[in-house]
C-alpha cells in the first residue's frame, strides 16, 4: 500500500509539480490550496508526510504545521518557503516540530530522498509504541498472576540457565490456566472462542 502525503500549497503550479514528482516516486498524493481545506482533509484521511508551503492566504505553513503537530501527531511534517530566513525555521522548527526545512524551488533529489528517510523515522516510532505497548500488556499479566500465585513469575534457574521446576508443586496447572485466560482476555478473546478454536498455545 502506497504511503500517502500531502502536499499543501496556495500555489496550484507549485502544488502540481510536486504532486506529479510524488506519484512518479510512487505515492499517494493528496492536494490542497490552503491550511484551513488541509486540516478538513486530514481529518478524513490518514496521512504519513504533510509538506506544506510557509506564505500562504490566511494561515501561515508554520501556524497549519503546529496546529497539525497537536491533532495529527503520527503524521511528519515538512515545510517549504520561499525564503531561507532563520526566524521562519525555527518558528517552523518550535511550534509545527518539522522534520525538514526546505527553500522553494525545491530540490527533488533531496526531497526524494527526506522522504524516504522520513518515513522510516515514522515507521520506526509506530513501530516501537507498538512494542510498548505490548510490554505493558505481558507486564500487567504478569503481576496479575503473580498476585493471584505468588513467587511463580519468579524462576530458579542453575548455574547453566536452565530453570529450576518443584516437582512438589501443584499450582502449575491453575497457574498457567490463569495466565491463559488472561492472555486470551489482553487479546480480546473469550474462554468460549478460545475453546471453540481447539487448545492455544502461550
Amino acid at each position: 500500500m502506497p504511503h500517502k502525503v500531502l502536499v499543501v500549497d496556495d500555489e496550484p503550479q507549485v502544488t502540481d509539480v510536486i504532486k506529479q514528482f510524488l506519484e512518479t516516486e510512487q505515492y499517494e498524493v493528496l492536494s490542497a490550496g490552503s491550511a484551513e481545506a488541509a486540516l478538513k482533509t486530514l481529518k478524513s484521511n490518514s496521512v504519513d508526510v504533510i509538506i506544506s508551503d510557509e506564505c500562504m492566504t490566511g494561515m501561515s505553513g508554520t501556524t497549519f504545521l503546529g496546529i497539525a503537530r497537536h491533532q495529527f501527531p503520527d503524521t511528519v511534517r515538512l515545510l517549504l518557503t520561499g525564503h531561507a530566513e532563520l526566524d521562519t525555521a525555527i518558528n517552523a522548527i518550535n511550534i509545527g516540530e518539522i522534520y525538514r526545512f526546505f527553500t522553494k524551488p525545491c530540490n527533488f533529489s533531496e526531497l526524494r530522498a527526506i522522504l524516504k528517510q522520513a518515513i522510516q523515522q515514522k515507521e520506526l516510532v509506530g513501530e516501537s509504541r507498538r512494542l510498548l505497548a505490548a510490554y505493558k500488556r505481558q507486564a500487567a499479566i504478569l503481576k496479575k498472576m503473580e498476585k493471584q500465585h505468588p513467587g511463580m513469575t519468579k524462576l530458579d534457574k542453575t548455574r547453566t540457565g536452565s530453570i529450576i521446576i518443584d516437582d512438589g508443586s501443584s499450582d502449575f496447572e491453575a497457574f498457567f490456566s490463569d495466565l491463559k485466560r488472561e492472555v486470551r482476555r489482553a487479546e480480546g478473546r473469550s474462554d468460549k472462542q478460545a475453546d471453540d478454536k481447539g487448545p492455544q498455545e502461550l
